[in-house]
């Protein structure tokens, strides 16, 4: 009996949120590693070889700590908020191909859990509404700092989604498509020789003023420092999750991971060629006609290097976000707003300019 095609994309959909919650989870354990790196200090050292355990041990922590409700805070919404941040944020990673597709005879599995012809707009969307489960944990609180904390989200979401949505427009001009998976088959190069232009096709080089727009708004989005103001130590306490503990203040937590890795994985899409790499149509050549594998395997391992490659641009984008969290210091909230509406939105205004110019005269297509 085999499984309807639907099927199959259901278990890749709970797969990919399977995934992203994993990553999520050893995202913690890297921003130790990587800031006792930085800092020349021992990291987590203790729960498991090389301290490899330490998520497990945090997740038992907040499973089994107090559950602590505010006094005066609304207890219905005081639990949804957490809940909303983390179901966005899984959401929004439905749409990402993470892969060609795998072949087993008449049977073909997707790497991608859904493919609709607006995923861009789609990613968008959740991640708009994301900012909700901050804003309403923040008000449901009934605590100053936590409402501040979900005030300045809110206007920095906004602010930033602005300057984002500006500098994806020019990709989608090249492009003519909202799909991410049609964005990342235009950035394969076909053509034989082993050569480095393979990586010449990537939005980064037609792109490189949107892509830097981009990722300085992913941060912003992500509330990743420098632009970690909604959740200011030094000056709001804790922020929006002041008020929270146990599993309730860990979907916050693991929420901004997953919207990191999720953002990390729309840039790779977008900007640098998604499941695609470096001589992949001349190692595909190698595994059809050089070996005595047949062709779905041949195919099948050519895909999964695809998938390879893709995670690898991804891990190398959590690594800057968590590089760049303990080398610069924060903003002030004046200096935020300031970056995001009189910088980077007419940057962004003018990137659309150019990318329109450059394609009617030809320069790009």
């Amino acid at each position: 009996m085999t499984l309807p095609a639907l099927g199959w994309q259901g278990l890749v959909v709970l797969a990919t949120f399977g995934i992203s919650l994993l990553i999520a989870t050893y995202c913690t354990y890297a921003e130790r590693v990587i800031a006792a790196f930085l800092q020349d200090r021992v990291g987590p050292d203790r729960a498991g070889p090389f301290g490899l355990l330490q998520p497990l041990a945090d997740a038992v922590k907040l499973f089994t700590k107090e559950e602590f409700f505010p006094a005066g805070a609304n207890r219905a919404l005081f639990v949804f908020g957490p809940c909303l941040a983390m179901i966005t944020a899984l959401m929004s990673s439905a749409v990402i191909p993470f892969g060609g597709f795998l072949q087993f005879g008449d049977t073909q599995i997707h790497l991608q859990g859904i493919e609709i012809n607006v995923g861009m707009l789609y990613v968008f969307g959740i991640v708009s509404l994301g900012v909700y489960g901050i804003m309403i944990g923040g008000w449901a609180s009934n605590n100053k700092f936590s409402l501040l904390g979900a005030i300045r989200a809110a206007s920095q979401n906004i602010s930033y989604e602005l300057a984002m949505g500006l500098a994806l427009i020019a990709v989608l001009m090249m492009s003519g498509t909202l799909s991410l998976r049609e964005i990342t088959l235009q950035q394969t190069h076909v053509g034989g020789g082993w050569h480095l232009s393979d990586i010449f096709t990537w939005n980064v080089f037609k792109q490189p003023l949107g892509f830097v727009i981009f990722i300085v708004c992913a941060f912003a989005e992500t509330n990743r420092t420098p632009f970690d103001l909604p959740e200011c130590e030094t000056e709001l306490i804790g922020g929006y999750h002041t008020e929270y503990s146990s599993m309730k203040m860990g979907l916050y937590l693991f929420a901004e991971y997953v919207n990191v890795f999720v953002a990390t994985a729309v840039m790779s899409v977008l900007y640098f060629g998604g499941f695609n790499y470096p001589f992949q149509y001349e190692f595909l050549d190698f595994l059809t006609n050089k070996t005595s594998l047949s062709a779905d395997w041949a195919h099948n391992i050519f895909v999964l290097m695809g998938v390879v490659a893709m995670f690898a641009k991804i891990f190398t984008g959590i690594f800057f976000f968590m590089w760049v969290r303990w080398t610069l210091p924060r903003f002030r909230y004046d200096q935020l707003m300031r970056l995001g509406w009189t910088i980077l939105i007419p940057l962004a205004i003018f990137n659309i300019l150019l990318t329109g110019g450059l394609i009617t005269f030809g320069v790009i297509q």
